[in-house]
């Protein structure tokens, strides 16, 4: 466990680290970054909890069940995304143009920015981006235990 000073930081900077991923994983359509960027960066939020409380702390509040959990539906919702399209292929963008949640009409010219304008795509960035956060927590989450059985 670090110091107090060190836990301080990691509190206030955990919910910037959060909203900056969930950021990253909305506009990874129109911006360059995604699901698997923003994931990561979600993931480094936990990381750095986890280093400022220690893994004995971090245990009890972060279970690896939940985390695999969510990386396997982050997977799901990938792949369920994927087969719906399958009337017409594998990976239609069938919300494209529809006019449902996030269908509407892409402007022609340079997308001003609009996030409704992408179809599936926005669902597919966050599926991967639980995943990758569900995956790479998982890993930190192992090297942390394996690290303080070495040290013993």
């Amino acid at each position: 466990m670090m110091s107090k000073i060190v836990r301080t930081q990691a509190n206030f900077l955990y919910p910037f680290i959060l909203i900056f991923g969930f950021y990253v994983v909305a506009h990874g359509h129109i911006t360059p970054g995604g699901g698997f960027q923003g994931g990561a960066v979600i993931a480094t939020g936990v990381a750095l909890v986890a280093v400022a409380y220690g893994y004995d702390t971090i245990k009890k509040w972060i279970k690896k069940t939940h985390l695999t959990a969510a990386e396997g539906i982050g997977l799901l919702c990938f792949i369920i995304t994927a087969f719906i399209g399958l009337s017409t292929s594998f990976f239609y963008n069938f919300l494209a143009n529809s006019g449902l949640i996030f269908g509407n009409r892409v402007p022609y010219g340079i997308n001003p920015g609009y996030l409704n304008t992408a179809g599936t795509l926005p669902i597919m960035n966050l599926a991967v981006g639980i995943e990758v956060l569900g995956g790479l927590s998982v890993i930190i989450m192992y090297m942390m235990a394996y690290g303080r059985e070495v040290k013993q």
